[in-house]
């Protein structure tokens, strides 16, 4: 591959010992390129044994594919090239070509990933039961009160009395009854784990996948919706609200004591957790596989640092929070537009890892998306993954606004209502919460007031570039690896920084889709990265992701992107032309490689967004 004439590099043979493994991942392309589509397949098939239904077949979508090279050219004639700072504000494509599920009819099959089935806790055949009749578009109920979201470590006896009842009543709905427990948690695995192919959408070989790009909220918050109001139907109660699992508070970040107490007769006990992670040790929101043998207060000010950055620094607009574009004929990893989401990426995909089992083949339960939804764990971690966009839109500040995209807005999924009722649902229609008729009790964030500072032993770098030698691509981060990488501009007005954000841009992350993959970003350190932690400025960011599949390596990709603007000020080098990223393999990196790194100048600002 060539070399890139704006990254040097150097590779160091040895790994940090606090800090070495992998980390979170976000990746972004230019604006001539955003409109890139991907491919992949995705199947399930229902092991309940039920006649389907006579359907009509699937209308097959006649749209041409819109290729790179025909959206680039287009771009070009109505505009020119673009220039080195870039407006990647989601915008309306020329030719919307949304992902659409298909019907709950017979096209869904046995996930194929090749996970360990036989030995698993759980079953490949994740298929809901089908449909007896074809679904319709979503009606929000014009009556109901607004339900209440609360934080589980401060929910009264009478609350959690309640949200046991129903679990235990979902639980012994029949197998049949798509509002049973079990197939609840199909849902997810089928949407996760490859049953579900583009058929609907006019693309039957390509799967359809809902986690590494901007499907992962809106999906998660349909799919929570529907869970919720079957809990408060099987109850009879119209105001119950699913609680959140508060782990972003100080208070909140153990796993509760409601989901452990009486074992087995406890409708929230599940066999598959991590017991080293049992009450009272505190959740890792920055969760490498490794224990970190620190006291309950330094985990809980590394919590607090990884919050801000997922919320705040790394987290600027939509592509960053959300994730990079994935549109019908499109394969999930990899994409042109392949990037994973700020939250996604770190504070979602520690807790499912921290959870998860790892006495079992595949982490089960929580720790791998096809056996996630079993625990009833899942739910509340997602109540709370479901507050963060809440809270991450209601900050405000250039940016923080859904996906302006035909694409985004008109994606759409079909789930079971609580009346066993196939619907069909819009990523527009689940913007705003007084639609789906709930919120959340206010919880404090203190992570908010708790930026990252500066080591005070990094703010210079041991090794000259001279030194360092021309890094080809792809590039191996199978050791530790340090690339000087220049930047677009310096000393930057602060007016223009509020618009136009300088991130690092981490491109064509190539990966074993069936492994957790972890690694750290750091910039600008000395040579003991052991000693900066997620609490120091110089640690940039963190890439990880849950194992969904396994084929032939590598057989993913993805992206990540991190915030620089802030970063640079307060390691005092916004004056250097060039800066020192150093990436560091934590989990799951032996045959991680990447296909390029460069700085780019992002407009976030929302002035062209239509």
């Amino acid at each position: 591959m060539a070399s890139l004439s704006s990254t040097l590099a150097t590779v160091t043979l040895s790994c940090s010992p606090a800090f070495c493994k992998s980390a979170p991942t976000r990746r972004w392309r230019t604006q001539a390129k955003q409109t890139h589509r991907f491919q992949v397949p995705c199947l399930v098939t229902s092991d309940d044994h039920e006649k389907p239904p006579t359907t009509k077949p699937q209308p097959q979508n006649l749209t041409p594919p819109q290729t790179s090279l025909a959206r680039r050219n287009l771009l070009l004639g109505l505009g020119g090239l673009y220039s080195t700072t870039v407006n990647l504000t989601t915008q309306s494509p020329v030719f919307a070509n949304p992902i659409k599920a298909p019907s709950l009819v017979p096209g869904c099959k046995n996930s194929d990933w090749n996970l360990d089935f036989e030995s698993g806790i759980r079953t490949g055949a994740c298929c809901p039961p089908f449909a007896k009749e074809l679904e319709i578009d979503y009606k929000f109920p014009t009556t109901g009160e607004t339900r209440i979201r609360q934080p589980i470590h401060r929910a009264s006896p009478e609350y959690i009395e309640k949200f046991k009842v129903a679990m235990q009543k979902m639980k012994a709905l029949p197998d049949d009854d798509p509002c049973s427990f079990k197939n609840q948690a199909k849902v997810h695995c089928a949407y996760c784990n490859g049953n579900y192919t583009q058929m609907a959408s006019g693309y039957p070989e390509k799967i359809l996948q809902v986690h590494y790009s901007w499907l992962f909220f809106p999906f998660h918050r349909w799919f929570l919706y529907f869970f919720e109001r079957i809990l408060g139907d099987l109850i009879e109660d119209k105001t119950f609200g699913l609680p959140y699992w508060n782990w972003d508070n100080p208070a909140g970040m153990e796993i509760p004591a409601v989901f452990e107490e009486g074992g087995k007769s406890n409708p929230l006990y599940n066999s598959y957790r991590n017991v080293n992670h049992l009450r009272p040790a505190i959740v890792d929101l920055d969760y490498q596989m490794e224990e970190r043998n620190m006291s309950p207060l330094d985990q809980i000010r590394i919590n607090m640092c990884n919050m801000n950055r997922r919320m705040m620094r790394n987290a600027s607009d939509a592509k960053s929070f959300f994730g990079g574009e994935y549109v019908a004929g499109n394969n999930p990893t990899p994409r042109e537009d392949s990037s994973i989401g700020s939250i996604e990426a770190g504070c979602h995909t520690a807790v499912h890892r921290w959870v998860g089992d790892p006495r079992t083949p595949n982490h089960e339960d929580l720790g791998n998306f096809y056996s996630a939804a079993y625990d009833p764990l899942f739910y509340i971690h997602h109540s709370n993954v479901d507050r963060m966009w809440t809270l991450w839109k209601g900050f405000g500040g250039e940016g923080r606004i859904e996906p302006n995209d035909k694409n985004w807005e008109e994606a759409s999924y079909v789930f079971y209502d609580e009346n066993r009722k196939p619907v069909r649902v819009y990523n527009k229609h689940c913007v705003n919460l007084e639609d789906l008729k709930y919120e959340y009790e206010d919880s404090e964030t203190p992570w908010k007031s708790n930026p990252p500072k500066p080591h005070p032993r990094s703010s210079v770098t041991t090794a000259s570039p001279e030194n360092m030698a021309a890094m080809k691509f792809p590039l191996s981060i199978s050791e530790t690896v340090t690339v000087q990488v220049k930047r677009p501009e310096t000393n930057r007005p602060k007016d223009q920084k509020k618009t136009i954000r300088e991130i690092l841009l981490l491109k064509g992350i190539n990966f074993d889709g069936g492994k957790f993959v972890k690694f750290d970003v750091f910039v600008n350190v000395c040579d003991d990265i052991s000693r900066i932690t997620p609490c120091e400025s110089q640690y940039a960011g963190a890439f990880g992701l849950l194992p969904h599949k396994r084929g032939e390596k590598p057989d993913s990709k993805t992206g990540v992107r991190i915030e620089l603007t802030e970063l640079l000020e307060e390691i005092n080098a916004d004056g250097d032309d060039s800066v020192r990223v150093t990436i560091v393999p934590r989990v799951g990196c032996d045959d991680v490689t990447f296909e390029d790194i460069k700085i780019e100048l992002i407009d976030i600002s929302e002035k062209e967004s239509k």
